[in-house]
C-alpha cells in the first residue's frame, strides 16, 4: 500500500464546514496530505481559493462537489471529483441549487420564529457572509445563542428530517447528478452509503440503478464506518465493478469529532484509490 494518504471528503465555509478553503490547505499540510477533494455541498465557490493556496504548499487540489439527491424518498449524497468548475452547465445547476436551497431555507426560518427562535435571512448572514446557508448554519446560529447545548440537539428536537421545523427540498436523482458531474468532467462517486440504513437489496438496487448510469466510484472508507461495514462496502464494490474512493467528511467544529485525513483517529486513504479514480 502506498504510504502517501489523501483525503477525498472535505468541506469549507463554502458549505457547511468552518475552515476557509484557505486554512483548509494548511490544515492538509499539517495532517501530512498529498491531496485533498474540496466538496462542498451544491456549490464549487471555495475551489479558485484552495487551488491557489494548494499550489503554495504543494498539495494536489481536486476539484469536487457533494449533491444532494433523492432516491426513492431517500436523501443520498453524490460526490463529483475532478470537475471543471467552471462549466457553465455545471454553474447553472448549482445555482438553481441555490436558489432552491434559499426557498427552503425561507420556510424553515418562519417555523424556526414560530417556535420562538429568532432566526432570520440576515441573522445567518452577519454570522456566516460568504456560505451557502445549511441547516448547519442554523444549528450553529443556536447553539451560539444558547438556545441548544449540541449541533446535534438542533436536528434532534428542530430541524432534522421529520422534525417541527423541517421543510423538505426539491432534489435531482442521483442518475440526475451522474450526469452532470460527467459533463463537468468529473468522476462520479456514491458517498457513504452505510449512512443510508438501507437494506442490502435497497443498497444493491441503487448501486445496480446508478451504475447504469454511469456510476464510477463507491466510499468505500469513511470515518464512521466499523471494519465490518468497510468489508461490506469493498465487497459491493468489486461485484459491480466499481472504484474506490474514501473521505473524512471533515466539517470543522461542526463535527468536532471528525479530523482531517484521519477520521476518528483510524482512518487512511491510501493514494492509491486516487489514481484508480482519476479521469483517464
Amino acid at each position: 500500500m502506498n504510504s502517501r494518504k489523501i483525503d477525498l471528503h472535505v468541506h469549507s465555509t463554502a458549505s457547511d464546514g468552518t475552515l476557509t478553503p484557505a486554512e483548509l490547505v494548511a490544515e492538509a499540510k499539517k495532517a501530512d496530505l498529498s491531496a485533498f477533494a474540496l466538496t462542498d455541498h451544491d456549490t464549487v465557490a471555495g475551489i479558485a481559493e484552495a487551488k491557489k493556496e494548494a499550489n503554495n504548499y504543494d498539495i494536489e487540489l481536486i476539484p469536487g462537489v457533494e449533491l444532494s439527491t433523492e432516491y426513492k424518498e431517500k436523501e443520498v449524497h453524490m460526490v463529483g471529483l475532478f470537475l471543471d468548475e467552471t462549466n457553465p452547465d455545471l454553474l447553472s445547476h448549482l445555482e438553481k441549487f441555490r436558489d432552491n436551497r434559499d426557498n427552503r431555507n425561507q420556510k424553515m426560518y418562519i417555523k424556526l420564529q414560530e417556535a420562538g427562535f429568532p432566526v432570520t435571512e440576515e441573522a445567518l448572514r452577519a454570522m456566516f457572509p460568504d456560505a451557502v446557508l445549511t441547516r448547519a448554519h442554523i444549528a450553529r446560529f443556536l447553539l451560539e445563542h444558547g438556545y441548544i447545548k449540541t449541533i446535534s440537539e438542533a436536528f434532534e428536537k428542530y430541524i432534522g428530517d421529520g422534525c417541527r421545523c423541517y421543510v423538505a427540498r426539491e432534489k435531482i436523482t442521483p442518475q440526475e447528478s451522474i450526469g452532470l458531474i460527467h459533463a463537468a468532467g468529473g468522476a462520479a462517486v456514491l458517498a457513504h452509503p452505510i449512512l443510508y440504513h438501507m437494506s442490502d437489496a435497497r443498497l444493491r438496487e441503487l448501486i445496480s440503478d446508478c451504475k447504469s448510469c454511469g456510476l464510477d466510484g463507491i466510499e468505500a472508507i469513511y470515518s464512521t464506518y466499523q471494519r465490518g461495514e468497510e468489508q461490506y462496502i469493498r465487497r459491493l464494490a468489486k461485484e459491480y465493478d466499481l472504484k474506490l474512493s474514501g473521505g473524512s467528511d471533515f466539517h470543522g467544529s461542526n463535527k468536532p469529532h471528525i479530523k482531517l485525513g484521519s477520521g476518528m483517529g483510524h482512518l487512511f486513504v491510501p493514494y492509491d484509490l486516487l489514481t484508480n479514480l482519476r479521469p483517464s
